[in-house]
């Protein structure tokens, strides 16, 4: 029986008194974080519209393979935005999900692809399920 490979995860902020955050992954990525509206980059918003869209993205691909019709798969597009709460603690209130799939595949097996992304997702699951958050001051 072979083994998965388990890939590390975590990321780390960090900013001084002035300037943006600059963002470092337990796998060696980097990426500076942008505030102002006009501004070019990613802001945390977008990485968390990102994550579920690139998480979507791959997980409609399994699914797709999964059904054995990953050949006549072209290309898969996701794009997510949201919502924010128009009251209470500042927070998306609802994902907004649009798959494009374009290939050589009725409109049953693109939605049947698309409810499978849904559960094979880490990243919706963990949206879905109000994961609970494990707050600690370094010493």
């Amino acid at each position: 029986m072979q083994q998965s490979k388990v890939r590390a995860t975590g990321a780390t902020a960090s900013l001084g008194r002035t300037g943006f955050p600059h963002i470092a992954t337990t796998t060696g990525g980097t990426l500076d974080i942008v505030t102002g509206p006009s501004q070019p980059g990613f802001n945390p918003l977008d990485l968390l519209y990102a994550s579920l869209a690139s998480c979507m993205a791959m997980s409609a691909r399994i699914a797709a393979h999964r059904m054995g019709v990953h050949e006549r798969i072209r290309e898969i597009r996701v794009e997510a935005s949201g919502q924010k709460a128009d009251e209470g603690p500042s927070r998306i209130a609802r994902f907004d999900i649009l798959f494009t799939i374009d290939g050589d595949i009725d409109a049953q097996t693109r939605m049947a692809i698309v409810h499978d992304a849904e559960e094979i997702c880490t990243v919706s699951n963990t949206l879905s399920g109000n994961p609970s958050l494990d707050l600690r001051l370094a010493e």
